[in-house]
């Protein structure tokens, strides 16, 4: 009888084995002009889906549960027509510019907010939002998605089971990124033109503080222990190291120039950042305060650090294209071609 039931549990386990082994992370990276996100399995590094019917998506974030993305537009809707989406068309390179400098007064534009369903692989719904959208972020209860519209100075907060905006709320000038802390009780907004970073009270929707945040800070990453968040400072060539608890800069660190992406290591040692406008990325050892620098070019974009691989991948502003990097010894270890006019923004891995 004993043998019989050793049996019956390895044979259990030899059908389990592999439902396991298929469950691969998809890395998702919305590319722009090609108006669609493109699915890459991070094992092998290969495109394995294409998501079209997408409008200039830059910003994307995931519901935790893996059911939705929510993609971002910088492509503006049609004037008084809330309910159909414009034919996609690329943005320009002048546009872009203008996107990430900073405005003095809030854009007229309005845009779509798309939720994609990620079984199905197509947009389910489109959500007029007040601004084009740079970046998005999701609440970690999947209840809330974020907005940024850097031109009109302020988020769009939208209920993810009414699939509407609920409020939106200014931040200040130019605001870029958005991060929510792992309990989901705070947000981080930073404000490239006022140079600040806004402290947002979820519960409330209320801004509780204006925190420094370092010469023209733009994207942030904020690690598992909600301790410290890390902004690139454009302007000052360096990632910026925020104290939340004391509210102030502790420390900061040296990067190449126009740091823009950010990715730190599952284990906390590692800080990557992409120095956009020199063509390098650097590693910093944060718990040994040393740091590597190899050259990437051309411009090293968005960084996205793949735990369940342990790999490093870095698009680029300028060629359809993802580099696949080891982050042990920073060397490039593959290249994923995206195809002609995509350029991999804000990706995200589920």
């Amino acid at each position: 009888m004993i043998l019989v039931t050793r049996i019956g549990m390895w044979l259990v386990a030899m059908f389990l084995l592999p439902s396991i082994a298929v469950a691969v992370p998809l890395m998702y990276v919305p590319t722009g002009g090609s108006n669609e996100v493109i699915v890459i399995d991070a094992a092998e590094d290969r495109i394995v889906g294409r998501i079209g019917e997408l409008e200039n998506a830059h910003g994307l974030a995931a519901t935790p549960d893996g059911r939705y993305l929510v993609a971002g537009s910088m492509q503006a809707a049609p004037p008084g027509d809330a309910a159909v989406a414009a034919k996609p068309v690329q943005i320009g390179e002048e546009e872009h510019r203008q996107h990430h400098a900073p405005q003095a007064s809030p854009a007229a534009a309005s845009s779509f907010l798309s939720i994609v369903d990620i079984e199905g692989a197509r947009v389910i719904r489109r959500i007029p939002v007040a601004g084009l959208t740079h970046h998005t972020a999701v609440s970690p209860d999947g209840h809330v998605a974020v907005a940024v519209h850097s031109g009109a100075g302020m988020i769009s907060l939208v209920d993810m089971e009414t699939l509407a905006v609920f409020k939106t709320l200014n931040t200040g000038a130019a605001p870029n990124y958005a991060v929510f802390s792992k309990d989901g009780r705070r947000l981080y907004v930073s404000n490239s033109g006022a140079h600040t970073v806004s402290e947002i009270d979820t519960a409330q929707w209320r801004i509780l503080r204006e925190l420094p945040g370092g010469r023209k800070p733009e994207h942030l990453t904020l690690p598992g222990n909600g301790k410290t968040l890390y902004v690139a400072a454009v302007d000052g060539a360096e990632v910026s190291a925020l104290d939340l608890a004391a509210g102030t800069l502790k420390t900061s660190y040296a990067t190449g120039k126009g740091p823009h992406g950010l990715a730190i290591s599952d284990d906390g040692r590692w800080l990557f950042v992409s120095g956009l406008e020199d063509g390098t990325l650097v590693r910093w050892d944060l718990a040994a305060g040393t740091s590597d620098k190899i050259d990437l070019k051309p411009a090293p974009y968005h960084v996205e650090y793949v735990a369940a691989v342990k790999k490093l991948y870095v698009s680029s502003r300028l060629e359809p294209k993802i580099w696949v990097i080891d982050p042990q010894d920073m060397a490039v270890r593959g290249v994923i071609e995206l195809g002609a006019g995509a350029v991999g923004h804000q990706m995200v891995v589920r």
